[in-house]
């Protein structure tokens, strides 16, 4: 598990592709504050990934042919990406609860100051409508974000964030331009939170029951 913090921008060094998957090599400057540990997780510009090989200037990874497809990291190679060592055990959570598994590729649709900040807008796949909501969480490219403005359309979904100047400074995301792609994943309390009602809904409609006894369940369950 994350917290959509990232402690370094490193980079991609060499993405060696074998037959679907491939072998990353990433170099960085994590372990020297804590060493690296073979099967410990980072997350690499929103994608978990084990450590399999510890070099003296980084890691080493396989990426698999399902992240090649899912994800940018196919495309990263000689670019710099977000580090994320998982989160310790009674460490602070910071940003929100973020799993390293990205569910779409979303697109920049534009970006305008405000000031230090820059109010930045992107499309998601229709699909995750109900699972992005103003002053929510939404990760990008593996940076914990607050959705300011949510904008709903027939197969996509709009939704703008703020980039204040701590975060351009110390993560990759300053550097996005107008048609770029970057790895998200929605709020992972969102996504369960639909799995219930997805469930909910159908029983109680079978049942009779009114939107108020559905409202209990939901209570009951610990989601309101």
């Amino acid at each position: 598990m994350f917290t959509g913090l990232v402690e370094e921008v490193g980079l991609l060094e060499r993405l060696e592709r074998r037959g679907p998957s491939a072998r990353a090599t990433i170099r960085c400057k994590l372990q020297q504050k804590s060493p690296f540990e073979l099967g410990e997780s980072v997350a690499c510009s929103g994608v978990c990934l084990t450590v399999d090989r510890i070099l003296e200037h980084g890691f080493e990874a396989d990426v698999s042919s399902e992240t090649l497809d899912k994800t940018t990291l196919g495309d990263k190679a000689g670019k710099p990406i977000n580090l994320e060592r998982a989160t310790q055990a009674g460490g602070r959570l910071g940003g929100h609860i973020v799993l390293g598994h990205v569910d779409d590729v979303a697109r920049v649709v534009r970006r305008a100051a405000k000031g230090d900040a820059i109010a930045t807008f992107f499309t998601l796949a229709g699909e995750l409508r109900p699972l992005v909501a103003q002053k929510g969480s939404i990760t990008i490219d593996g940076v914990s974000l607050t959705i300011n403005e949510v904008v709903d359309a027939t197969s996509y979904v709009e939704v703008g964030v703020m980039l204040v100047p701590h975060t351009q400074g110390r993560t990759t995301l300053e550097g996005l331009t107008v048609g770029a792609q970057v790895n998200v994943e929605v709020d992972v309390l969102a996504r369960y939170v639909a799995r219930q009602l997805s469930i909910a809904v159908p029983a109680e409609k079978t049942h009779g029951a009114s939107d108020q006894g559905l409202l209990e369940k939901l209570k009951g369950g610990g989601y309101i």
